[in-house]
């Protein structure tokens, strides 16, 4: 399937914070002048595609890739007390047969729960910084929060640290000039992604393409990602007690930290995005320094771009769904599913699997909310447990199937994210970071409205109207 957009309907829900109508309108301004389209196409996932490869799972240290024998031995220390494992090995084949990027062994992932305790550990990071420190972001804000940063960015600077910023256009379109230009006079790297103003742009006019990427490396020591960007909307936290910046509902998000080998991995990506962009020449020092282990997670670095074939993200996530044997567990900030992942789905719970996703039941788009409300009433009758969250603005992108197969990133469930925008993930093969990350899926539910098929079917013809018209417009959002 080919999908075609057409200028600027599909940034209606990319700012990803409460829109100030001055910068807002000059933006949809500037992209109703520009009236630019472009091209896509999702790929064609077959079930069991990792199953047709005959060939034994490999993974790789920091030292590059292991034998046979080695990979074995640690798959084995990796199974979760001598329980049934094969929905784990079945996972490890899947990932090593979807996507190019290393299994990568040694690793210790943390999982951040909310924006304070990303930030603390974020800033953290930056502060220990000796050799480079590396950001990718689509959203830095001129507020309390991103002055934060900039002065932790500046402070290293100042000590010899080498400093690089790449923010998307779009995103931070309505951040001041003169914030960056702090940043670049105290000789920090920064590089604006797809400039809106051609007369800016080095690579080319691609304003349609967008970095929704949200990546710190720190001295190819620790790596972050996931679905946080940098602004006070998270202040608060997802505490419905308590509220984030200006009063505003507080954000439900979702972080990960890595230490290990599988941080090169996230710096190539960085420096490729920076590549592309032409920013200038990275000197990186101590990059090509083997990491050390620092756990025993296996984890893979997952980034996709509008100029792969297709998105590595989408394919190894619906070929995970297609291969559940147990449960599905979705959390998503904008659901707007193409026909292969709502078909996904519904094959899923309708072989037994527990599918549940939880959703916004508040939204800085009331636009991609309704378009994805108007998939309930299928994905309910094929058997899929759908909750919208309370008290908070739902904002993470997150997944963990059958226990063992887990995923943190900045991929929305929409066909922006899979055809035009830049996105990063993290993937992990672990019984026990599935734990995890079951634990706080339970934790959302437990903060989530149910929706039935009866209550759902009871909704105004009001509500009716507005998603199917949102509908419409599903592959522009």
């Amino acid at each position: 399937m080919t999908s075609l957009r057409i200028g600027f309907p599909v940034f209606v829900h990319n700012c990803h914070q409460p829109c100030r109508p001055g910068p807002c309108v000059r933006l949809l301004t500037v992209l109703a002048f520009a009236a630019l389209g472009g091209c896509g196409t999702l790929p064609t996932i077959v079930p069991d595609m990792a199953a047709q490869r005959a060939r034994p799972v490999r993974l790789e240290s920091a030292r590059g890739p292991l034998s046979a024998q080695q990979s074995k031995a640690i798959l084995e220390r990796l199974k979760n007390g001598g329980e049934e494992t094969s929905i784990f090995d079945r996972h490890l084949a899947l990932e090593q047969g979807i996507a190019d990027s290393p299994l990568l062994v040694g690793n210790k992932v943390a999982l951040l729960r909310d924006g304070p305790s990303t930030y603390k550990a974020m800033f953290a990071a930056i502060r220990s910084a000796t050799d480079y420190v590396l950001m990718e972001t689509y959203i830095i804000e001129d507020d309390d929060v991103g002055r934060q940063f900039s002065d932790a960015l500046i402070e290293r600077r100042a000590r010899g640290v080498e400093v690089v910023l790449l923010y998307d256009s779009v995103g931070s379109f309505s951040t001041p000039k003169e914030f960056f230009k702090r940043l670049t006079d105290a000789s920090i790297k920064v590089q604006e992604f797809n400039p809106v103003n051609p007369l800016s742009a080095k690579n080319g006019w691609q304003v349609n393409q967008r970095d929704h990427r949200k990546l710190l490396v720190v001295d190819g020591r620790l790596a972050f990602v996931g679905g946080i960007n940098i602004s006070s909307v998270y202040s608060s936290g997802s505490n419905p007690g308590r509220r984030g910046a200006e009063g505003n509902t507080p954000w439900r998000d979702t972080h990960l930290q890595l230490e290990g080998p599988v941080v090169a991995e996230y710096r190539k990506l960085f420096a490729e995005a920076w590549d592309k962009q032409k920013g200038d020449a990275l000197s990186l020092r101590g990059a090509s320094a083997p990491a050390a282990n620092a756990g025993r997670e296996v984890v893979r670095a997952i980034g996709s771009s509008p100029d792969d074939p297709y998105s590595l993200i989408y394919a190894t996530l619906i070929s995970a769904i297609n291969s559940s044997e147990s449960s599905t567990y979705l959390t998503n900030a904008y659901f707007v599913p193409d026909p292969q992942l709502l078909s996904a789905l519904i094959s899923a719970a309708q072989r037994g699997v527990d599918v549940k996703i939880v959703l916004p039941g508040k939204t800085d788009s009331s636009l991609v909310l309704a378009a994805g409300r108007s998939y309930y009433e299928e994905l309910l009758r094929g058997g899929v447990k759908i909750y919208e969250r309370r008290d908070a603005l739902l904002h993470a992108k997150t997944a963990v199937i059958d226990g063992v197969w887990s995923t943190i990133g900045s991929t929305n469930l929409d066909w922006r994210s899979f055809l035009h925008n830049h996105e990063i993930n993290a993937v992990v093969l672990s019984p026990d970071f599935g734990a995890q990350m079951q634990a706080m899926f339970d934790a959302d539910i437990s903060a989530s409205d149910p929706i039935s098929l009866q209550k759902w079917q009871q909704r105004p013809l009001s509500s009716r109207v507005s998603e199917m018209t949102a509908r419409l417009w599903s592959r522009w959002l």
